[in-house]
């Protein structure tokens, strides 16, 4: 049967784990390779390791950085970060990563999703759509590079067309949300959720396991990801990495998804 996913989200830049909030002020929290170590004994369900750098910087996937990560991760591991060719796709999964994930390459080139869904299979390639409200109006326009360009398009519109174009997994990222910490865009994962029939992921404010609860009572079967939930402790942001046990995933997905 299938159930929700709770997915730790590591952001990498200068190839060490950083956190941001609104996509800015990264602060470094640690070694990725350790933080994997941690959640293979939390024994997470997943696990998206994103370079944060490299679209903005030009560079190519760190596939040293990648293979080691494949080789420690005991988790499906999705990677994103500076892939712009099928070919790249292609190699990063040959290192033992489950899922490439791509955004401004998926928007500056939307047959690239086709392309990498032949090459490894549709199952294989997530699109992440970091999103914004748009001022004065109830849309919401997907955002690049870091947050950095306004591509001026609907969330739900893009959406629907990396969907057609064989995407098998969209990520909603909410850049306003990004690390506060203070709960979700539930109306907008719901909106999606209905607009779309591929798996979907869930990130950006996660500050409990009661906000990751009220995505899955919303939305259903869906993935629901957060970095910094899983990376800080306390009002001051302590680095502590952390995780649900299996008795408080499986409260967590019974109550949200029993019948009320």
């Amino acid at each position: 049967m299938l159930r929700p996913r709770i997915i730790p989200c590591l952001l990498i830049q200068d190839s060490g784990l950083v956190k941001t909030v609104r996509f800015k002020d990264a602060k470094y929290v640690g070694d990725p390779i350790n933080a994997v170590k941690i959640f293979n004994e939390k024994e997470a369900d997943e696990l998206i390791v994103i370079d944060i750098d490299a679209t903005v910087n030009g560079a190519e996937p760190n596939y040293k950085q990648i293979a080691n990560l494949a080789a420690e991760c005991r988790m499906p591991l999705c990677y994103g970060g500076g892939i712009r060719t099928a070919e790249q796709a292609k190699k990063i999964i040959a290192l033992g990563v489950e899922k490439v994930a791509i955004s401004s390459a998926a928007l500056e080139n939307p047959g690239l999703i086709s392309q990498i869904a032949e090459e490894i299979g549709s199952q294989s390639v997530v699109v992440v759509l970091d999103y914004k409200p748009r001022l004065l109006s109830k849309n919401y326009d997907v955002w690049t590079h870091n947050g950095k360009r306004n591509t001026k398009r609907n969330v739900l519109d893009v959406a629907l067309e990396v969907e057609k174009l064989g995407a098998g997994e969209i990520v909603l990222n909410s850049i306003e949300h990004d690390g506060r910490m203070k709960g979700y865009d539930i109306s907008l994962a719901r909106k999606l959720r209905e607009t779309v029939q591929i798996p979907i992921t869930i990130l950006g404010g996660a500050g409990s396991l009661d906000d990751m609860r009220s995505v899955v009572a919303a939305c259903g079967v869906v993935g629901v990801a957060a970095g910094s939930f899983f990376v800080f402790k306390g009002p001051y942001r302590a680095v502590l990495i952390s995780y649900p046990t299996t008795q408080q995933k499986d409260d967590l997905i019974y109550s949200a998804l029993r019948p009320q």
